[in-house]
Parts: structure tokens; sequence; C-alpha cells
């Protein structure tokens, strides 16, 4: 005779309620982890979209997504000029909040150079960008329909080609345009904003209005084979108006700076959600067990070894565990294409999560055995 199961079924609505609450706690546990492994891919999906060995910054930057970097237009000549270099392309990023169908949508937008490094990747529907101008390419999360014509500054664009799961570090979907285009919408003022500058520059005694706008954030490069990135940044460092990360480097920047926040964030919430379903699972084992004291004291009374006893409530805390866990992967499982961040699900994570569990289980059942050891068999025949 199995009591655990015995004991179940004897009150098997309380049982459930508590694995459905237990389930609901796990699953948002699973889904803690999911979001960091997504906001990982998210953070490094537009850096390892650019398809680059080595990233040419401002010097003493560490790259666009970290910190502000500017470069001369041209630097991208000076580059692709270098020995080992296949192909050099430069790119700008800006943030731009857009008013489309009665609503803001908020977008990282890119400018890169049409067949060059930097432009679009992986196009899952329509076609690239094949006009200097006026032409864009959105990831599907941005909500813009091919054909359909969105307000970025001061100009249309058309969307001619989606993109799948590119977003910023942030969770802004992308939206790529030409090199031109973007600096047109970074630089172009208002000509009210035009002629307060302009009147500004005159009255300093400068001969121009403004400076040059053939300004880019970075130089994206891919070398021939064989050749050594590190060595490649390392000799682009050594002019000093520049800098040079390899696209390790920058992979690392992403994870380990732009990101580390949220990722301690994550952690501790994750933590804390086991710390609290540990004691969840105690208080409950503990409760069934007084609940069953004279149930105790009787199996007790009549020789029963207290490793039978001690088992009885061990199984039940590992079967709330393991239920548990199994309705809230299953949860998530069916629930995660609805969440506004993109959720990862790994099988290893989904294992070692288990595993845990089940380590948890066995703790939290500790003050169920205890009180059970205590209990006195005379209770028994007490009325």
């Amino acid at each position: 005779m199995n009591l655990a199961l015995k004991d179940i079924r004897h009150n098997l609505g309380r049982f459930l309620l508590t694995c459905l609450g237990l389930s609901l706690l796990l699953g948002i546990v699973l889904a803690m982890i999911g979001i960091y492994r997504g906001l990982i891919l998210e953070s490094l999906g537009l850096a390892r979209a650019a398809n680059a060995h080595v990233w040419v910054v401002e010097g003493g930057t560490r790259g666009p997504f970290a910190e502000a970097s500017r470069l001369p237009g041209d630097t991208r000549e000076a580059i692709a000029a270098q020995w080992g270099v296949a192909a050099a392309g430069a790119v700008a990023y800006q943030n731009v909040e857009a008013q489309h169908r009665g609503a803001i949508k908020r977008m990282l937008v890119v400018g890169a150079e049409i067949g060059r490094p930097g432009e679009a990747p992986q196009i899952v529907a329509g076609r690239p960008i094949l006009r200097s101008r006026y032409e864009a390419i959105a990831d599907r999360r941005a909500g813009l329909a091919l054909g359909e014509q969105v307000k970025l500054g001061r100009d249309t664009f058309t969307v001619v080609g989606h993109t799948e799961n590119l977003v910023a570090s942030g969770g802004d979907p992308v939206v790529y345009i030409t090199l031109r285009d973007a600096q047109k919408l970074q630089f172009d003022l208002t000509p009210a904003a035009t002629r307060r500058e302009a009147a500004r520059t005159q009255a300093a005694g400068t001969a121009a209005a403004g400076g040059s706008t053939d300004t880019v954030n970075a130089v994206l490069v891919r070398l021939l084979p064989g050749v050594d990135a590190e060595a490649f940044a390392a000799g682009i460092v050594r002019w000093k108006q520049l800098g040079a990360l390899t696209q390790s480097q920058q992979e690392a920047v992403l994870s380990r700076s732009v990101i580390e926040r949220a990722r301690q964030q994550i952690g501790m919430f994750t933590s804390l959600l086991m710390i609290v379903s540990t004691v969840i699972i105690g208080l409950i084992v503990y409760t069934m067990t007084i609940d069953k004291k004279k149930s105790i004291a009787t199996l007790k009374l009549i020789g029963a070894p207290d490793r039978r006893i001690v088992g009885l409530i061990v199984q039940q805390a590992l079967a709330m565990g393991v239920i548990g866990f199994a309705a809230g992967a299953v949860l998530i499982n069916l629930t995660h294409g609805y969440f506004p961040r993109r959720l990862v699900l790994e099988p290893t994570d989904a294992m070692v999560l288990s595993g845990i569990v089940l380590v948890v289980c066995l703790l939290a059942s500790g003050l169920g055995v205890r009180a059970a050891l205590k209990i006195d068999p005379a209770s028994a025949l007490a009325g």
C-alpha cells in the first residue's frame, strides 16, 4: 500500500489546488529564464546580423551600442583601402518615434550602404532595398505591412521587405534604410530650427550654417580568409583617432555591459521566486503533516517504521513539485508567444530547473518530516 497515494486521493481537491498554485509560480520562474535568454539573443542579434569581423568606431569608445560613436563618412574609404579587407560598409544607428495609424511606434533605424556590410540580412518577405532613397526594410514586430508607407522624420518611406526577430537591446524593432536617408533623418532640421541655427552661426561670425552631415557611427569590416581579426583591429587602434573591436569583443560589450543590470535583476527575481517556492512547499507539507497527526500517531502505534512515515511526506512533496513543474512548463509553452518580449525556452534550462525543483522539494519536506518524527504514538489513544 502506498500511503502517500492514499492520502492524496483522500484530499484530492486541496492537493490539486496546491499543485495549480505551485505551477503558476514555477511557470513564472521558467518565463524569467526564457526572458533572459531572449534578452541575450535580441541584444546580440543586431550585432550578429551585420556579419562583420571588425567594428571600427570612434577612438576611446566601445562601439555604437554601448556609447556614442561618430566618425567622418570618408573613414570607410580609408578602411577599405587597408590590406586584408574584403568589404567595408558605414552604418548609422538612431532611435526614432514615428506616428503611424494613430499610434506612436518606437523603432531603431539603421542606415547602411546598399551592397555593403551592415545592410539588412535574411529578408523573409519582400525584397532588398534597391533605390537610394525612401525605401525601408522593417522587422515584422514593427507591424508595418509590405508596401505600406511610414513617415520617419520629414520623409515618407515605403516598406519593401521584412526581417524576422531583429530588434534592439531595448526591444524596439529594427528598420533599415539607406545611409544617405539615415544621415538626412539624423541631421535634417525643421525650417524654424534651420533659420534659428543660421542666425546663431551668423551672429558667431561663422561662414557655414552647420557642420558636415557626412557622419557615421561605425564602419563594419569583413576580412579576407586567413586574415586575423585581432591583429587587424590592433593595427586600426594604432590610428589615434580610431578604435576597433572584433565581433567577439563587440558581443562581450553587449552581454556584459549593456544588459548586465537586466541580467542581475532577472537573476535576483528568479532566486527570490525559488526561495518563495521552497517556503510555500515547506508550509504546505507541514500543514498536511499536522492534519495527519492522529493518523501518523496510529501508524507509529501499530509498529510502522519511521522510514515509512518519512517516505509518505517526502513522496507527497516530490509529487507536488513534479506536477507543479510539469503544469507550469506546459502553461509557458502554450502562452510564450503572447509575451511582449521574446521568450527562448531551451530544454537544458528546463532540465536544470526540474533538478532544482526536486532538491527544493526535498529541503521543504524536512519541516514536515521533523514534525512527524516528534509525534507521540500515545496521542493516537487520546480522545
